[in-house]
């Protein structure tokens, strides 16, 4: 008896998964380039998501975490703009980053100056007789729309699905709440909610892509820090931001979600870090979750017939 494990999940294609999902003529795969170096915190993105979306409002919780009162991504929170507070050395390398095509240096965005000079950030004593100053890391998160989903492998209803442009869709009314995504989901992005049951995440606002608009959330961005397109010329984007932020004097600069061999074949909505991934919360090295099925199912088959094996040849011997 053959056994087809193609169907087990679209991490055993040759091909790429965004681009063979059984449409004639899909349009070129779309996604995300977040530049945190650029991102001001303002969280216009999270309040064009809700208000586009409809997302019900979940409460501004009190973190004690600096600003961010959204705290995580979550089924009424598609996109979260994360403030990390740092205390660093004073005269480190700076991750003060110059605009897209600007010259270097920190940019003037016209905030109020902190204690210890204009324009300069505040100073402390770390006890040790240096100076640190403060820093802050701001980033926008939001769904990965993965090239291997698991969250497509394992959803038995098929309310997940992939769309032409290359994204991840949950359908809500074909949600039956069972949950599996959301242990499936290497990112810990989808969450259903408690008065439903139904699980909700980032459509890149699939309504808008269909009427060949950006999403929301780039439309409203004001400093281009999340930046939609094709996902292709995002990746070269990309690149040249951080060779640009390098010769800048910020060498702690990388992408996250950019690489096509990762472990979940790279992310239709990736980031420039200016530290490391852990502390944005994201994981160092994702994997597809349903990575090991095919072997799990080809064991259990191969044990599963070496069983009837055995209890055929039981059987047989004790007629004789």
């Amino acid at each position: 008896m053959a056994f087809d494990l193609s169907a087990l999940g679209s991490f055993l294609r040759s091909d790429d998964p965004p681009t063979s999902g059984g449409y004639e003529d899909p349009a070129p795969r779309v996604g995300f380039f977040t530049d945190t170096s650029v991102c001001i915190g303002c969280k216009a993105c999270e309040v064009a998501c809700k208000e586009w979306n409809a997302i019900p409002e979940d409460g501004l919780t009190f973190t004690g975490m600096s600003y961010d009162n959204s705290e995580h991504l979550g089924a009424s929170t598609w996109r979260h703009v994360a403030f990390i507070e740092q205390q660093r050395p004073m005269g480190a390398p700076s991750s003060a980053a110059p605009a897209a095509g600007g010259s270097g240096g920190p940019v003037n965005l016209g905030m109020p100056a902190m204690p210890g000079g204009a324009g300069a950030p505040a100073a402390a004593d770390d006890g040790s007789g240096d100076r640190t100053g403060l820093r802050w890391l701001m980033a926008s998160d939001v769904c990965k729309h993965c090239t291997h989903a698991a969250c497509l492998d394992v959803c038995p209803t098929g309310a997940l699905f992939r769309t032409e442009f290359g994204t991840v869709v949950v359908q809500e009314d074909v949600c039956n709440g069972c949950g599996y995504c959301v242990s499936a989901c290497p990112y810990g992005v989808i969450e259903t909610r408690k008065d439903d049951g139904r699980a909700w995440k980032c459509t890149m606002c699939y309504d808008r892509l269909g009427a060949g608009q950006e999403p929301a959330c780039a439309k409203a961005c004001p400093t281009d820090s999340i930046q939609f397109g094709n996902l292709d010329e995002l990746r070269v984007r990309a690149q040249a931001r951080v060779e640009q932020l390098h010769e800048a004097g910020v060498p702690e600069a990388r992408l996250y979600g950019a690489d096509p061999d990762d472990g979940v074949g790279g992310d239709g909505a990736f980031f420039l870090l200016l530290d490391e991934p852990e502390v944005y919360g994201l994981p160092p090295d994702p994997v597809v979750t349903t990575r090991d099925l095919p072997v799990m199912w080809r064991n259990a088959a191969l044990a599963a017939g070496a069983l009837l094996t055995g209890l055929a040849v039981t059987f047989l011997g004790r007629k004789r």
